[in-house]
């Protein structure tokens, strides 16, 4: 079955694409939201209407992301200590149905959790007033945890976000030099002292000064704020944080 559906999407590509923009595997094959299990639209696998129930961060500082009361420019945490990066930019909040696509995603090696994650990360992304970057910049995982893992999910966005976007183009600019323990288990305090060192700079090719730090979530931006930290020690004149979930 599954190779019959591959030959039959396969021929819908090639010759029987209708003026309408449906293909006839979808008659056969409708898409499917990936949320609810109802039929969604085509070329996404979510449906209208879970997109309109993803948890929204109506209001947050611009520094850090952090969900507030009343949008502000610096929280109090950001103006005693301000992070290396300039401004974060995240698509939804980690509850609900995002932090189960995350959960799918980055544990159950759901790939299709993550396009998902990454489609609707760019229509948000889309609607706010972001300054383009000149490239985006996945964080990295250490080698031992990407050949576990079997993928790095940073990278994954970032591919998706560019094919969603149209650009900007994204590159490796950054590589974990040092194994560290798990974030997750960790005290704030203790995360910040857990990735001090662990990252490096690769050469920055000339001409890119803007560049986006991608990652699925951010719970205090230690890992984040070290990267964005070796960064510009390398040169980078600002760096902002794009993340599909902000916890």
């Amino acid at each position: 079955m599954k190779s019959l559906r591959a030959l039959v999407s396969g021929l819908g590509q090639r010759f029987v694409n209708r003026s309408d923009g449906s293909r006839v595997d979808h008659y056969l094959y409708p898409p499917t939201c990936l949320l609810c299990g109802m039929q969604a639209d085509y070329y996404s696998d979510c449906c209208e209407y879970c997109r309109q129930d993803l948890p929204l961060v109506e209001a947050a500082c611009r520094r850090c992301g952090l969900e507030v009361a009343h949008s502000v420019d610096e929280c109090g945490r950001c103006q005693q200590q301000p992070p290396a990066f300039d401004a974060t930019w995240s698509a939804f909040a980690y509850r609900g149905v995002i932090e189960g696509l995350v959960q799918r995603f980055k544990f159950q090696r759901d790939l299709a959790a993550g396009r998902v994650l990454a489609e609707q990360m760019a229509r948000r992304l889309s609607e706010l007033p972001i300054p383009m970057p000149d490239c985006l910049v996945p964080v990295p995982l250490h080698r031992q945890r990407r050949l576990w893992r079997g993928f790095n999910q940073a990278e994954l966005l970032c591919r998706d976000l560019t094919r969603c976007l149209g650009g900007p183009d994204w590159r490796n600019l950054l590589r974990r030099r040092q194994a560290t323990q798990a974030q997750s288990a960790l005290s704030a305090e203790q995360r910040r002292g857990n990735v001090r060192g662990a990252f490096q700079a690769r050469s920055i090719p000339p001409g890119i000064r803007h560049v986006a730090l991608v990652d699925d979530v951010m719970t205090t931006g230690a890992t984040l704020d070290e990267c964005a930290r070796v960064l510009k020690a390398a040169g980078i004149e600002r760096v902002d944080v794009w993340v599909a979930a902000r916890a």
